[in-house]
């Protein structure tokens, strides 16, 4: 802790890493951290307990913890703040670090090491956080003096949002804690080695929509890279003007609005019977901010000896054919790309052929009037499509619904008609059991009055059902459902 009196203090005042930490917490904007604090911490914590610029939000695990910061990152779009101690105080957070790498979500995750004298020793928790976390992390960082401090939160911040968003974790020895320099925060960063490309190649954007245009079955897919990207706006208008069928994987729910009669609803394992019929039959598929992975399509060669041309637009270029051949690849941020191609379509006049289109239209409304979602509407036993349905009747229309993951999972994608973004928090990438609750408590810190609703199942409440008195400590009131599964 610092000895210095405050009103002593000047901007060349040396101060300790920790009092570092806070500040850097403060010029990012940051309003709301979770953790759970632990010894190797405890410096960060005694400065916390100082500051008002930002509040820490105690949860019952770290794990829990880490969710709920996750889920507070999908809920405002702001990178969820995560402070953690060493040893099993990081190991713990690894699930929820990995379920945020899986479905890129924004996470800064500042773990405590024990002094930089002991790493390597086998020292009181100590762990190699780093090599434990390199796998499930977009990038991490161990540091090694509190002069490089200021400048490495910068740079976690930065690429945490920037890119193909993800979890950036600082590993900060308790010495750099204690240690002091004059505190400087760069106003800007400049990383040579990442320098993520985020507008579109003009000539790319004009074949991709050159394709859809010409296509006489042409599906837009809706992924998570709609939501994360914040081009829901933007992939409506785009969708209402070309006229197009629109699917969606579990991460694009709620990224294009689920009441338009253009959605044909969530496609893949568990997806709707028309939704998957226009995947398999259509000539042109458009993809944006998608993985296309297993739970989408799951027989590769299969897909591929149909004839079609996929457009696989996203801003991670090593997701780009990685499962499924992209005949024309689009590396760019979806909502950038977007705009170009609504720019183009408006400044050349475009027009909907509702001709063209109308076999295929025919089609869909027959695939659709199978009713694949249908389910007996009386009998003994409350029909869990029934009770996904009930509960959003009774919900308002801002309520934000998490899951947990299970069968009540897929009950609520495909029955919850989604009209907003960043309303619908679940584990995609992952499918980590225990989400559903601590996400809840996230959301309701991001969103302080708008309801919330967590669908969980008997086995999966019970993974973090510590957070239970997250809940009761911070007055936070969500409506959980659970499903028993028998």
């Amino acid at each position: 802790m610092s000895t210095i009196p405050p009103a002593a203090q000047t901007a060349e005042t040396p101060i300790t890493g920790a009092e570092i930490v806070c500040r850097a917490l403060a010029a990012e904007g940051v309003t709301e951290v979770f953790g759970y604090p632990g010894g190797a911490v405890i410096p960060i914590y005694d400065e916390i307990f100082k500051q008002d610029k930002f509040r820490h939000i105690l949860a019952g695990h770290e794990q829990g913890a880490a969710h709920a910061a996750d889920a507070y990152a999908r809920a405002t779009g702001r990178p969820g703040v995560l402070i953690l101690t060493s040893g099993p105080g990081a190991t713990n957070a690894v699930t929820g670090i990995s379920t945020a790498y899986s479905d890129s979500v924004p996470m800064v995750i500042i773990t405590g090491q024990v002094g930089l004298s002991l790493i390597g020793t086998d020292a009181f928790q100590e762990c190699d956080t780093i090599g434990i976390t390199r796998p499930c992390v977009k990038h991490n960082f161990l540091v090694r003096s509190v002069e490089e401090l200021a400048e490495t939160i910068r740079k976690a911040f930065y690429i945490a949002t920037t890119g193909r968003p993800g979890p950036v974790l600082i590993d900060i020895p308790k010495s750099v804690q204690t240690d002091r320099c004059v505190f400087r925060y760069p106003e800007k960063v400049s990383i040579p080695t990442y320098k993520p490309v985020t507008k579109g190649h003009a000539g790319q954007i004009k074949k991709a929509l050159a394709a859809l245009l010409d296509a006489q079955r042409p599906l837009i897919l809706a992924g998570g890279g709609i939501v994360t990207g914040n081009a829901s706006e933007p992939f409506g208008r785009f969708v209402q003007m070309t006229g197009m069928p629109v699917i969606a994987s579990l991460m694009g729910l709620g990224g294009f609005k689920g009441t338009d009669p253009k959605f044909l609803g969530m496609a893949g394992m568990h997806g709707s019977y028309e939704a998957n019929m226009a995947l398999q039959e259509c000539d042109v598929l458009v993809s944006f901010g998608c993985r296309l992975e297993d739970r989408l399509i799951s027989n590769v060669p299969d897909f591929e000896s149909r004839p079609r041309t996929v457009v696989h637009i996203d801003v991670d270029p090593s997701s780009i054919s990685k499962r499924v051949t992209a005949q024309i690849p689009l590396v760019g941020d979806v909502k950038s790309v977007l705009e170009d191609m609504l720019a183009l379509l408006e400044q050349e006049g475009f027009q909907q052929d509702a001709v063209q289109l109308a076999p295929w239209w025919s089609r869909i409304e027959a695939w659709r009037a199978k009713k694949s979602l249908a389910y007996p509407q009386e009998g003994a036993s409350i029909m869990p499509e029934a009770l996904v349905e009930h509960v959003q009747k009774a919900a308002p229309a801002d309520t934000t619904f998490t899951t947990d993951v299970g069968e009540h999972q897929m009950y609520a994608a495909q029955y919850l008609k989604l009209d907003l973004p960043r309303h619908f928090l679940t584990s995609g990438g992952q499918g980590t059991m225990g989400f559903g609750l601590p996400a809840a408590v996230g959301a309701a810190i991001a969103r302080p009055g708008s309801p919330v609703v967590c669908f969980t199942g008997d086995g999966s409440v019970q993974m973090c059902i510590q957070e239970l008195i997250t809940c009761k400590r911070y007055h936070l009131a969500p409506k959980i459902v659970i499903f028993n599964n028998g």
